[in-house]
């Protein structure tokens, strides 16, 4: 099957996933537009089409392992790993800080894929790295579903997204939506406080 990128947005619009509004990142900062990935994610053929995009692009590397931080990329993490067939485990927050928990370990020089479903920043990707590195593991790479940032957010490893999108987001004093005042909708998994 040829995938592209109009196959791709096709996919998020059916899924009712590309949200338009005024919306509350977990950045902190605002936007006009969303991507609600869980609503793309809860068709299994849409996440079997997307993640063999990133399982694609990562075959040929050394991969021992795929990792994911919860909640965000555990479907993209699972379905990639799956079709690499590697193992698949994930972070999750406690006390607002991204750990490995439930049992879940890491060994010296692991060749690890992070996977996640939305980056705008990378603040959670950027934590799995450091969980990473300090396990004295290697990242071998980090696969994305959705890059709001257009490439700008480059994590110092080989990268890749099934779609990237330029995605204006504003500081909250700055937000021509918020002037408006138009209400600000928190759609995603974090908690973050609106003012």
């Amino acid at each position: 099957m040829n995938i592209t990128e109009k196959t791709i947005l096709e996919a998020f619009e059916k899924s009712n996933a590309l949200l338009k509004g005024h919306f509350l990142l977990t950045s902190g900062r605002h936007s006009n537009v969303y991507f609600q990935c869980a609503k793309v994610l809860q068709f299994p053929k849409y996440v079997e089409m997307l993640c063999s995009l990133i399982a694609d692009n990562f075959r040929n590397f050394e991969i021992d392992t795929v990792i994911a931080p919860a909640i965000g990329g555990l479907v993209v993490g699972q379905e990639v790993a799956r079709q690499l067939n590697k193992r698949f485990i994930f972070a999750e927050r406690e006390d607002k800080k991204l750990l490995l928990r439930r049992g879940f370990t890491i060994e010296e020089n692991e060749k690890l894929l992070i996977c996640e479903d939305v980056v705008t920043t990378g603040g959670s990707v950027f934590e799995v790295i450091d969980i990473v590195k300090s396990n004295d593991a290697q990242v071998a790479g980090v696969g994305i579903f959705v890059d709001r940032s257009n490439g700008k957010v480059n994590f110092g490893y080989p990268q890749y997204s099934t779609f990237k999108m330029e995605v204006i987001s504003y500081l909250p004093e700055d937000c021509p939506l918020c002037k408006e005042n138009i209400p600000v909708v928190k759609p995603g998994s974090r908690k973050v406080t609106v003012n």
